[in-house]
């Protein structure tokens, strides 16, 4: 057996030859910690600015409501990212392979389908406002030719893979860490506020839940993802460790941004007259003088880390979806190139040609992914913890039969259509709103009750019924319930 890895070889950003097959224990490296400045590094860019800037321009709130909503969605939304990251070190394997002993093999394709749409979507946003972001402190860059910029930046890193983007994302943690605390400190001390600041926009229902609603899906919205960057860790870095620094990560990376963002909406709002609409990126660059170049430049680097890590998953997903019907491909960096390519070629059309009325598609997006990633964390997560305690056949996830997990595991399908029709009455989109949101003047609470029914709908139904490891249907029988976020057995 090869020796471990040391630390310092660990961290050479090399280029990555594994792509959706198991990472063998020899290979297994880091520490939580990493797990830290990956999600705290890659959060800290426009995007995320512009997502709090939501709060109080879109939402029309006034800026303590839209705090106290970004806080609790954070918080909130953050419990299920972490609890996905935690299963990466035990199983070694990707979220979306991981998802087949749940859904099985071919039931799990209707997931991952979903996941690419949705990386691919998060890559397009990525690069309109990244591009705009860019061509706002570059006069000679235009908007498109940001977009290219960011893209093939993004693009380079997917290519080298796992350790360079865990590379990246550490860098990021130190310096747009210090961009955002100087934009914090110019905006407050040199620029100051208005007195009229606090009684900018109002509190109200609509758009104080879907604050909330908006800051908790940024966080569900990394459930696919995280485990595709804890997977290398070694198996007994623990569920405890890999949760909190997950945890602690992404709420921080992301609270502070999207602060700054609701920050920046009110100040812009304050000098509206005209009823115009407010250009989040535009009015932070305003804001920060003679600083603009530097803190902008800087959160565009984060733009090209976080699109680094849509893109990589997303061709982790695809090659998953390829892998289902060819059980003996296992492709490698060659593969993970020419699909990244693709992708991003994908995405860059959509940036090109929907950029102009962008907001619009973003939002409407974000009640999209609602609707179906929720379902699908509430059962991966019973599943995981509740009901096999982490202790998965991972060389069945490989099978074309899928093993003891089967081709459909359709308790899982029908919970999860279940989930997704039961949040139709209660949602709240500019396309549709659903009677008992139309009841509740608009307040969306589709997501509060897709986890609330999904996750005991399918726990009770799993324990009726499923398979013992030997293939065998038996009435489930769960072991005792594990402590430190169920810490599993060996697989």
């Amino acid at each position: 057996m090869s020796a471990r890895p040391t630390r310092a070889t660990a961290d050479v950003p090399r280029l990555e030859d594994k792509t959706i097959q198991p990472i063998p224990a020899d290979e297994r490296h880091g520490k939580a910690r990493d797990l830290f400045t990956i999600w705290f590094g890659s959060n800290i860019m426009i995007m995320t600015i512009v997502t709090g800037g939501l709060a109080t321009t879109v939402f029309g709130l006034s800026f303590v409501p839209a705090i106290v909503g970004i806080i609790i969605g954070n918080l909130v939304g953050g419990i299920f990212m972490a609890l996905h990251s935690a299963q990466g070190p035990q199983l070694g394997v990707a979220q979306m392979i991981q998802t087949r002993g749940q859904f099985g093999s071919y039931g799990a394709l209707l997931i991952v389908g979903i996941v690419v749409i949705m990386y691919v979507g998060f890559f397009a946003a990525n690069l309109v406002f990244g591009g705009e972001a860019l061509a706002a402190v570059s006069p000679g860059i235009s908007v498109d030719g940001g977009i290219i910029v960011i893209g093939v930046v993004s693009v380079v890193a997917t290519i080298f893979g796992y350790r360079l983007i865990h590379a990246y994302a550490r860098f990021l943690s130190i310096v747009a860490g210090l961009a955002l605390v100087l934009a914090f400190v110019w905006i407050l001390a040199v620029h100051g506020l208005p007195a009229s600041f606090l009684t900018q926009g109002n509190f109200n229902w609509v758009g104080f839940m879907a604050t909330i609603s908006v800051s908790a899906l940024w966080q569900l919205a990394y459930a696919p993802y995280v485990s595709d960057y804890s997977r290398y860790m070694p198996q007994g870095t623990g569920s405890a460790p890999a949760f909190w620094a997950s945890y602690s990560g992404c709420v921080l990376g992301t609270l502070f941004p999207m602060v700054l963002g609701a920050l920046v909406g009110t100040l812009a709002m304050t000098l509206i007259t005209d009823g115009s609409a407010v250009e989040i990126v535009g009015s932070l660059s305003a804001l920060l003088g003679p600083w603009t170049m530097v803190v902008i430049g800087i959160f565009c680097l984060g733009v090209a880390a976080s699109n680094a890590m849509n893109l990589y998953c997303g061709v982790l997903c695809s090659l998953t979806i390829g892998q289902t019907f060819k059980p003996a491909w296992l492709p490698r960096a060659k593969t993970r190139t020419i699909t990244a390519i693709l992708l991003f070629t994908l995405a860059l059309l959509i940036s090109l040609f929907a950029r102009d009325n962008f907001i619009f598609f973003y939002t409407n997006f974000l009640s999209f992914l609602m609707y179906v990633l929720v379902p699908w964390t509430a059962i991966n997560l019973v599943d995981y913890y509740l009901l096999r305690h982490g202790d998965y056949r991972v060389e069945d996830f490989f099978k074309r039969d899928g093993g003891v997990y089967g081709r459909f595991n359709w308790i899982a399908i029908g919970a999860y259509v279940a989930g997704a029709l039961i949040q139709v009455p209660f949602s709240a989109t500019a396309m549709f709103t659903g009677p008992v949101a139309a009841a509740m003047n608009g307040v969306d609470l589709s997501w509060i009750v897709g986890l609330v029914v999904v996750a005991p709908l399918y726990y009770v139904a799993a324990r009726v019924f499923r398979k013992t490891p030997d293939g065998v249907a038996v009435p489930f029988q769960s072991p005792a319930f594990a402590t430190d976020l169920v810490e599993a057995p060996q697989t």
